[in-house]
């Protein structure tokens, strides 16, 4: 991607972060819903939602396992915890919830229940009718693997697969043809790496790659705060209405300012660097080039 087209992204970007202002109430600037947390893996969920909240989300929601709960909550007690993904009737009680959020983003910390993802397969053909906007990542990409049904043409669906996901999910192809015959129309990927890209199947049916950043320590998390990142980006570009293609903006803007703060942890901590030390690192750099002054 050019200079130009680059600095564009950011300009669009910065537009669609909401002003402060004193009317605002509680929710306006972005209620989050993460699913995922299991009883391996705790600190993806606290990492998706956390960073939602530092991008400036006003609440998030977790909607985890039975046996993560306690500890998701220990964690942080900013996060609205509900131990619901491995009942029965999980969807009956996330339900009441769903119709309140913005912007989901499914899969950090999941893991690969066959209970767990039969109630995600339920969630996702509900926001398929309710049109909540959805982020799949990390174990919710496996789910495509064995149903990529779940995500074709499913409306303002983000992908955000690495080098290794992809290829489990599209093969070799990097074709916006071919991967428009897989998953359909209105469906973004965001595609990590050294340098990310973007497939853009839903407005211009481009490629668009993104400058190399972050570092060469390629600690546990990163990807969970890109997703808690891009889903408060997403809620506010959806909600912008002069933003023609909020997925691209919400892509490129949580791209952007996670790998900054990758730089900055790596900068101070070097090899020792950890997602809890990017997480510090958010609040400081949204200012510096994302805030209205």
């Amino acid at each position: 991607m050019s200079d130009c087209a680059s600095a564009e992204l950011l300009e669009r970007a910065r537009a669609v972060v909401p002003r402060l202002e004193t009317n605002l109430h509680k929710g306006q600037a972005g209620r989050i819903g993460i699913v995922g947390g299991s009883v391996e893996y705790t600190g993806a969920p606290y990492f998706a939602g956390i960073s939602a909240l530092r991008v400036g989300a006003d609440l998030v929601h977790v909607f985890c396992c039975q046996s993560a709960a306690t500890v998701i909550k220990s964690y942080s007690p900013e996060l609205i915890v509900h131990p619901v993904l491995d009942e029965h009737c999980a969807m009956a009680k996330m339900e009441k919830w769903l119709d309140r959020l913005h912007v989901l983003v499914v899969g950090p910390g999941l893991g690969r229940d066959d209970a767990v993802l039969q109630n995600v397969t339920a969630l996702l053909k509900h926001c398929r009718h309710s049109g909540i906007r959805v982020i799949l990542d990390a174990d919710a990409l496996h789910l495509l693997t064995l149903d990529v049904s779940l995500v074709r043409d499913l409306n303002g669906a983000i992908l955000t697969p690495n080098a290794v996901e992809f290829r489990r999910l599209f093969g070799e192809t990097k074709s916006i043809g071919d991967l428009k015959e897989i998953i359909g129309r209105n469906v973004t990927i965001l595609e990590k790496g050294l340098s990310d890209k973007i497939y853009d199947l839903t407005l211009t049916n481009q490629v668009y790659q993104l400058a190399p950043g972050g570092s060469a320590r390629r600690c546990g998390g990163q990807g969970d705060l890109l997703s808690g990142a891009l889903a408060t980006f997403y809620c506010w570009a959806l909600n912008y209405p002069l933003e023609s293609n909020p997925a691209l903006v919400a892509s490129f803007a949580a791209s952007f300012l996670i790998k900054l703060c990758n730089q900055e942890a790596f900068r101070e901590k070097g090899r020792g660097a950890l997602a809890c030390d990017m997480i510090e690192h958010i609040p400081k750099l949204f200012q510096k080039h994302f805030e209205h002054f």
